[in-house]
């Protein structure tokens, strides 16, 4: 069961993808030089830093953004030691788009997330990005898509909201999974869901994002004591940006 918002933004996924070209190899997207989240995330926590996600999410302010506003947006996620950067690339319901992503790894040099419903690995050629998302229960064949991810040196982070999803996920090549609080349901957010899935996914050896639903440092700490290597935060930081230090750990909230 999905929400009826989730399956409006499916249907316009499918549309999109009849006017991407046909797949071939001059058309490949190859990513040089990516950015390793994990490395970022280790030397973050070194410092004392909880690694955060910082997401660009033009829907919270019910408009899209500006390059420039992408660009400034981005500076001061790295100037606030953000771990990586998600830029929410879905055009319709999110009002994104594949260059705010292309804008936000020119301007900062942060590890940076796409985040769209990708169904089709041509949509992995629109953009240049260290990370990709894939959401278990849409990106299928799931098993393919991580290894088209990989092939372009592209990192798939595998969005997972059950049980049964991460055993499909520990199938595959996948060396991150992001343990989403959302139900696809209803959109409501349990803290709980990570807490119950967490652990399993830490104990696979995987490096696991926490997503949705974090607003505090105790949602934080209870998230990292969950097992979470990395949290991923999108409409907190979007109506407070200098909420970002106090999620971190940098100062008191």
């Amino acid at each position: 069961m999905t929400s009826e918002v989730v399956r409006e933004i499916l249907r316009e996924t499918e549309a999109r993808l009849a006017d991407l070209p046909k797949a071939d190899q001059k058309s490949r997207v190859q990513v040089a030089d990516p950015r390793d989240l994990a490395a970022q995330a280790g030397t973050l926590r070194s410092r004392g830093i909880t690694p955060i996600i910082a997401e660009i999410k033009p829907r919270i302010l019910n408009r899209a953004l500006t390059p420039r506003e992408v660009a400034s947006i981005s500076r001061n996620y790295e100037d606030d030691w953000a771990c990586a950067i998600s830029v929410l690339t879905q055009p319709t319901y999110f009002l994104g788009s594949p260059e705010n992503a292309r804008t936000a790894r020119r301007a900062a040099g942060l590890p940076i997330l796409r985040k769209d419903f990708i169904l089709d690995e041509r949509q992995l050629d629109e953009v240049e990005s260290d990370l990709v998302l894939l959401i278990a229960a849409f990106s299928k064949p799931l098993d393919g898509l991580v290894e088209a991810a990989l092939s372009r040196n592209m990192e798939p982070l595998v969005e997972v909201h059950t049980e049964e999803e991460l055993l499909a996920a520990l199938k595959t090549d996948a060396r991150m999974v992001g343990i989403n609080n959302r139900n696809l349901a209803t959109l409501e957010v349990d803290l709980e869901t990570f807490e119950r899935l967490g652990p399993q996914a830490k104990d696979s050896g995987l490096f696991v994002v926490a997503e949705s639903g974090i607003n505090s440092r105790e949602d934080v700490l209870r998230m990292e004591e969950a097992g979470a290597d990395a949290l991923l935060v999108g409409t907190s930081l979007m109506k407070e940006p200098e909420l970002l230090s106090a999620l971190n750990g940098m100062v008191r909230p």
